[in-house]
Formats: C-alpha cells, sequence, structure tokens
C-alpha cells in the first residue's frame, strides 16, 4: 500500500472546521468518508453519494459541489483549455481494464481491432474515459488512429446521452451523433454501424444475441498481458477539489489526500478479510480464484494511488487526449495535481 505519513494539518485557518460537500459513487474505496469511519482533519464532510452519469456532467458545468470525483478525460481537457472549478487529487477511485468492451457485429468483417480501420464505429461519447483508453489501445497495438474510424455517438442501449464537453476536431474527422431515441446498440444490430467502444456488455449482448461478437472473448486473459507489458490498470476516475478552496487553504489538499488512502485502505482490508474468511459473505463464487489471480498479476498495491507509482500511466493519458484530438495541447502530468501531492 501506499505510504500514509501524518499530514500537517494545523495553521492559522484552522480554527473551526470547513463544512464541504464531498460527491461520489457508492464505490467500497470512499465509503468510510461518506459514512464518518475516516475524518479529515479540520473537515466536516456532508456525504453526496450519485452516480458517475450524474456527477461527471456537473462537474465540468454548475460545479455545485465542493470535492467530487470526476472523468480524468474530461478533466485533461479541462485543463489543457485553461478552464475548469477543480484541481485532481491522484486519488484514482476508479480503475478499469477495458479489452472486454471491443464489439462487433456478426458479418461486419471485424476479426480483430485493427480490422475497426475505416469502419463505423459506436461509442457514447467521444470524448468518455473508457473511449480514451480504448482508442489508445487501438493506436498504441493496433496502429488504429481515431481519425482512422468514422465515429457514432450516443445512447448504448436505452436513454439518451450527449457529449458533456463541447468537441473540437480537425477538418475531416468524422464523430457524428445518433439521433435521440436511437440506440447505438439497434444501429450495431440494424448493419448501420460495425462495431462499439463499450464501457459495459450491450443488453443484448447479455441476453445472448449471437449477432454482438466480442474481439476478445477471453479479456482476463488478454488483460493481463496488457498489464505485463505496460504496468498500466487504466485510471478511470480522480477526486476534484474546488480550486478555490485549494488555494485558500494550503493544507486541504493532502490532507484529504491521506483520508482518501486511509479509505481505500480500509476498504482492502474489509475485501481480504472477506476473501480469506470462513464464510462466503459476498455473492461470489470464485472470490478466491480472482482475488488469487490478481495479487499474483498486478501485485499486492493492485489499487494504487498517488502520483509518483502512476506518472507514466497519466502521461500516457496526456498523450491519448492530444493524439485524439481532445486537448488543444499536451499536458504535463505534474500540472494536473497541487505541488504539495508530487510527492505522493
Amino acid at each position: 500500500m501506499d505510504a500514509v505519513a501524518s499530514p500537517d494539518v494545523t495553521g492559522p485557518d484552522r480554527g473551526t472546521a470547513l463544512s464541504l460537500t464531498f460527491a461520489t459513487w457508492d464505490h467500497d474505496r470512499t465509503m468510510a468518508l461518506h459514512e464518518g469511519r475516516v475524518k479529515v482533519p479540520g473537515l466536516e464532510l456532508r456525504s453526496v453519494l450519485q452516480p458517475t452519469s450524474k456527477l461527471f456532467p456537473l462537474a465540468v458545468s454548475t460545479a455545485p459541489y465542493d470535492i467530487t470525483e470526476m472523468s480524468i478525460s474530461s478533466y485533461i481537457l479541462q485543463c489543457a483549455r485553461g478552464i475548469g472549478d477543480y484541481v485532481a487529487i491522484p486519488a484514482f477511485v476508479s480503475r478499469a481494464f477495458r479489452h472486454s468492451g471491443f464489439f462487433a457485429r456478426q458479418g461486419a468483417g471485424i476479426q480483430s481491432p485493427r480490422d475497426f480501420k475505416g469502419k463505423r464505429i459506436g461509442v457514447p461519447e467521444y470524448q468518455m474515459t473508457a473511449a480514451l483508453w480504448m482508442r489508445g489501445i487501438l493506436a498504441d497495438d493496433y496502429g488504429v488512429a481515431a481519425e482512422d474510424i468514422h465515429w457514432r455517438t450516443g445512447a448504448l442501449d436505452e436513454g439518451i446521452r450527449r457529449e458533456r464537453l463541447e468537441l473540437a476536431l480537425p477538418p475531416g474527422m468524422t464523430v457524428e451523433p445518433i439521433e435521440d431515441g436511437e440506440t447505438l446498440e439497434q444501429l450495431l444490430l440494424a448493419g448501420k454501424i460495425d462495431g462499439l467502444l463499450a464501457p459495459k456488455p450491450p443488453k443484448a449482448f447479455l441476453n445472448g444475441d449471437t449477432r454482438l461478437v466480442r474481439l476478445f472473448p477471453d479479456f482476463e486473459t488478454t488483460e493481463q498481458g496488457y498489464h505485463r507489458r505496460t504496468g498500466f490498470f487504466p485510471i478511470m476516475h480522480l477526486i476534484g477539489l474546488r480550486r478555490s478552496l485549494a488555494e485558500e487553504h494550503p493544507w486541504l489538499a493532502e490532507a484529504l489526500y491521506h483520508a482518501l488512502v486511509e479509505s481505500r485502505d480500509l476498504a482492502l482490508k474489509r475485501l481480504r478479510d472477506t476473501w480469506l474468511g470462513n464464510a462466503n459473505r459476498l455473492s461470489l463464487p470464485w472470490l478466491n480464484a480472482s482475488m488469487e489471480r490478481t495479487l499474483a498479476h498486478l501485485g499486492p498495491d493492485f489499487w494504487s494511488y498517488g502520483f509518483t507509482a502512476n506518472r507514466a500511466e497519466l502521461a500516457a493519458v496526456c498523450r491519448y487526449s492530444v493524439q485524439q484530438h481532445l486537448a488543444p495541447s499536451l499536458v504535463e502530468p505534474e500540472s494536473l495535481f497541487p505541488p504539495a501531492l508530487l510527492a505522493t
């Protein structure tokens, strides 16, 4: 686990506790803070539990919360544009391997991600972090650039979805929204697009529709190989602290970071206790096998927080953002976080 030192949180501005809103989804890694089992010295946190589908558009628009979960792709894009109400804390509350999300339609002539070149590919939002990582994999491992694909954006299998940030794409690059009321799944099955970059399996696939094909059926083995080659366990979300608060209270970012580490450590301890307990407390038949594979392939610090250990991965995400015509210029990883947290 990351080394946790007790930050110096004493100072002239610490007379009374700050009361701040703290908004994330109910990740086990954040729940000790929401429930008050972990405290941030000098803070009273007012808990807000919301799905990220609600939090992320708010974070880049009205910014109603003092501390909030954020998409790393949206955050990098805002940093490159010199806008945004938040500064990031290197507590990566969501990570996910992404090879499981490459889908194609049976008969579309797609056997490998290389075959995405020149095809019509759906993605819920062009700028979403899952898509950023998957396009990075396409470019780095299969030689397919973002501009090689005709992109369609919109709801995966229900509802309506639009880009949360305006795109500024180069001439000749096609990112075309679908119509309200349509879904990418419908268009794929109707032959109007050829494949998907999906953050979760489409409903038709889960229901056994054989017209939808996963390009990496044994995605766990592929993702293990990816981690061996790159060292990456893709960072999806981080925590944003309102920039004005970070500037007014210089101790705040570091105190918050250490509390987030403590909350994560409690969650991982509980997971370990559950795994090694003599009763199966989670409704997962092969929890033991999954935990043993995770530790064998990723090591004991498999959910790493902090800047130093994650700098190479952060640099890759920043590179992907500019290569995929999201960020207008390359953002250095050091510029994403308060200087006091670069040694974490």
